[in-house]
């Protein structure tokens, strides 16, 4: 099973960075996860964001986050609306499960033909 976060969507802020203080090059960013298997590919509803500033190349955390980033963000958290969750099923998926119903369907038919009631 693999599963990686993708991007759903990318805000630049124009907030000051509580790093470097520079006012043009912080980012926000919101990722959704994605798990892929042999069977299936699924988006979930689990979102997580990060913040990162361009100019400095740091990572901005929670702790480090002024009022001001703390409200742009509750806005945007608002604003941004997710993937719907879902679920593919690989043709893997439909091979095997068109086997299986095929062999059980075999052996109603051949014990109904062989076991008359």
């Amino acid at each position: 099973m693999d599963e990686k976060l993708i991007t759903v969507k990318q805000v630049s802020l124009n907030n000051n960075c509580p790093e470097c203080f520079s006012k043009k090059g912080l980012e926000l960013a919101f990722k959704q996860n994605f798990i892929e298997t042999k069977f299936y590919r699924s988006i979930t509803q689990d979102i997580s964001t990060e913040m990162y500033c361009n100019i400095c190349d740091s990572n901005i955390y929670p702790i480090n986050w002024t009022e001001d980033i703390e409200r742009v963000y509750d806005y945007q958290m608002k604003a941004f609306e997710p993937k719907k969750a879902s679920k593919k099923y690989k043709p893997l998926f439909w091979i095997i499960t068109g086997v299986v119903a095929t062999v059980v369907i075999t052996g109603a038919v051949l014990a109904l033909i062989n076991f008359p009631v």
